[in-house]
């Protein structure tokens, strides 16, 4: 049986230092098939939460769980279980081009299930399926470098995907899109949720944070978690937003007009 908590964090803590502290005492937990959106102004400590959850970063103080286990870099030094970790969580940078390096989209989404072992006849099966998703097909000779910030980004999607994880993390994955590729990605996470996904994603955008998430947790610009709730809920909150200097004081809603949105959550 599957376990019920993707992550928990329990009174965790990370920093270079006693007195250099990016945050402490954070607890809160992710459960499996989970839509979450982690808000906070840069600098809040969004990218460095993300990157514990995918083993990166590891604890100063306090325990952090996946699946079940206490995630620990000597957890991680194991090769055979740094490999099944990263074969479920799969992690978006901000920055595409933080995670493409090899000379072809093919390879590029090749090199994940071929580290991880997979027999080559699979590894082709499973990049024709992700290359079609996508319909990145006729790219997949071209150099991921030459390729527009939307087609990065589908690279990076599909390189993550390709190894079918049942976590997706996202740091700021709107971020120099365009609009119709900020449409296409809120449906592509909104169906990959409703196919029973846990999507973790790091924002400032509160029109995706409406679009993907019905629960938001709150960073402010002091590090602390100040919010845990219905993402409808922290959005309505002005106060709150302001606080965590997510909006501004002139920002307002006209009276008597009618907003039509067009997500929902069930």
């Amino acid at each position: 049986m599957a376990a019920k908590n993707n992550f928990r964090f329990e009174r965790v803590a990370y920093g270079y230092g006693r007195d250099e502290w990016i945050f402490q005492d954070i607890s809160f937990m992710v459960d499996a098939g989970d839509s979450v959106v982690l808000m906070g102004a840069n600098g809040s400590g969004k990218s460095t939460l993300l990157k514990m959850m995918c083993g990166l970063n590891f604890p100063s103080a306090g325990r952090f769980l996946a699946f079940d286990q206490e995630i620990t870099e000597a957890v991680l030094e194991n090769d055979r279980a740094a490999k099944e970790y990263h074969r479920r969580v799969g992690f978006v940078f901000q920055n595409s081009e933080a995670q493409l390096f090899t000379t072809s989209v093919w390879d590029e989404i090749a090199f994940g299930p071929l580290q991880m072992g997979l027999k080559h006849d699979e590894v082709k099966e499973r990049i024709s399926d992700v290359m079609e998703m996508f319909a990145i097909s006729h790219l997949a000779e071209k150099s991921p470098y030459r390729l527009s910030g939307g087609e990065k980004k589908k690279v990076a999607l599909a390189s993550v995907l390709v190894l079918n994880p049942e976590v997706l993390i996202l740091d700021e994955p709107t971020n120099g899109l365009d609009p119709k590729t900020q449409r296409w990605l809120t449906e592509l996470l909104l169906e990959l949720n409703h196919q029973g996904r846990t999507i973790v994603v790091a924002t400032h955008n509160l029109d995706l944070a409406h679009a993907i998430a019905d629960r938001a947790l709150v960073l402010s610009e002091n590090h602390k978690l100040v919010f845990d709730g219905p993402t409808r809920e922290a959005l309505a909150n002005h106060k709150l937003l302001i606080e965590v200097n997510l909006i501004d004081e002139y920002f307002h809603i006209h009276e008597g007009e009618r907003h039509i949105h067009r997500y929902s959550h069930n």
